[in-house]
């Protein structure tokens, strides 16, 4: 039978409705019907969600009449809106677990506060309200300065002043080992420089040990790092200062001061040293390679003058006449190149020949140099010509004097 047949016991059997008939007064029958033949009003559909949350909250409903059908819609109603706040609250939950880790940083999951894992850098996602995530940056360099009044080997006092950076290498460490890390590390490196300054004398700290020094503590503090578990890794540690105390400061300066005078004094006499050995090792061999060379000279002097003196003699042997003579013309020839004086023989008769100064015209030819030469060829070789005819005729003379007296 259709819902709306006639003949129906008066019953309405809309399917919007809740199965019951409308009385005449506006209220509901058996489930509170609707004999409309369409869909239910908005209106009504908003006060119906009014009196659930109204009946929620334990308010009281709208409306004219209800009854047992009512009641039990608006208990089905109540455990439906539980349940939307329950998913909507998961949703919120779910979405407070999201977060992201930077690049340069770690984070330290702890579960129901008990160590979990580490996460990487990028979005991650842990249940909120039972995870806690610590986010340790493991990248950035971290600064602590120290600085003391300390007592070195040989009983003095050093002011110290030094700067120890370092990383958070370990997350897990750096958050859970220690209770504070910064502070352990303050206290160590204290301890370490103390122990390197005290085996060390002043004068090695205040000049050229600082290097050393610095070295000496970063090892030492990383072996107090690595024993109590900070996760801490030493970088590097600096001394920006090692001086004396303010109060024997001035005669501390004094005497670094003369110190630094000595070693210069030394090292300009070692300069000097090194600038004059060299140039006096230079001279010395060069005189003896001059006297070297003096002595292979001498020598060959003396065996080219020694050969010279048996091929004469051989040629002596074969023509004792023509030698002698040669000789004897040879020699005076050697003579009278050097001697600046000339020797004419005007008793024997001859022409009388004017006096040149043969040996200072010489002397200006060979001064003159090439341009004088070329501009006076003419003149030079006019006084060659003469300078041959004069020594020809002084041979001549010579010549004929000596067989006369012979």
């Amino acid at each position: 039978m259709a819902w709306n047949e006639p003949g129906g016991n008066g019953k309405n059997h809309d399917p919007w409705s809740g199965g019951g008939d409308r009385n005449p007064g506006g209220g509901k029958r058996n489930g509170g019907g609707n004999n409309d033949q369409g869909p239910p009003d908005l209106d009504e559909a908003l006060q119906k969600l009014q009196d659930r949350l109204n009946g929620l909250f334990g308010g009281k409903k709208g409306g004219s009449g209800s009854g047992s059908g009512g009641g039990a819609g608006g208990k089905g109603g109540s455990f439906t809106l539980v349940g939307i706040a329950a998913v909507l609250a998961l949703v919120v939950w779910a979405g407070m677990g999201f977060y992201t880790v930077d690049q340069q940083e770690r984070g330290v999951v702890l579960r129901l506060g008990k160590f979990h894992s580490v996460v990487n850098p990028g979005l991650q996602w842990n249940p909120p309200l039972i995870d806690e995530v610590n986010k340790v940056n493991v990248t950035r360099v971290r600064i602590h300065d120290h600085r003391a009044l300390m007592l070195t080997e040989d009983e003095n006092i050093v002011d110290v002043d030094i700067s120890v950076q370092y990383v958070a290498e370990n997350p897990e460490l750096f958050m859970l080992r220690v209770r504070n890390p910064e502070d352990s590390l303050a206290q160590a490196a204290e301890s370490a420089l103390r122990q390197v300054v005290g085996g060390s004398d002043m004068n090695s700290i205040l000049t050229e040990g600082r290097q050393v020094m610095a070295i000496s503590v970063q090892e030492r503090l990383q072996r107090h790092m690595d024993t109590y578990e900070t996760g801490i890794r030493i970088s590097g540690v600096n001394v920006r200062n090692a001086q004396a105390p303010s109060q024997v400061q001035d005669a501390f300066d004094d005497v670094i001061k003369a110190r630094e005078d000595e070693q210069r004094s030394k090292n300009e006499a070692e300069a000097y040293a090194n600038s004059v050995v060299p140039e006096a090792r230079g001279v010395a061999q060069r005189m003896l390679e001059e006297a070297s060379a003096y002595r292979e000279e001498v020598v060959a002097r003396a065996n080219g003058e020694t050969q010279r003196f048996l091929a004469l003699l051989t040629e002596y042997r074969q023509s004792p006449d023509v030698m002698r003579e040669r000789l004897y013309i040879d020699t005076m020839q050697s003579v009278m190149t050097n001697n600046p004086k000339v020797l004419m023989d005007m008793e024997n008769g001859g022409n009388n020949v004017m006096f040149l100064p043969l040996d200072k015209l010489m002397d200006q030819q060979r001064g003159s140099g090439s341009s004088a030469r070329g501009s006076s060829s003419s003149a030079d070789l006019n006084l060659r010509q003469l300078n041959d005819q004069i020594t020809e005729q002084a041979r001549s003379r010579q010549a004929g004097s000596l067989r006369e007296g012979r």
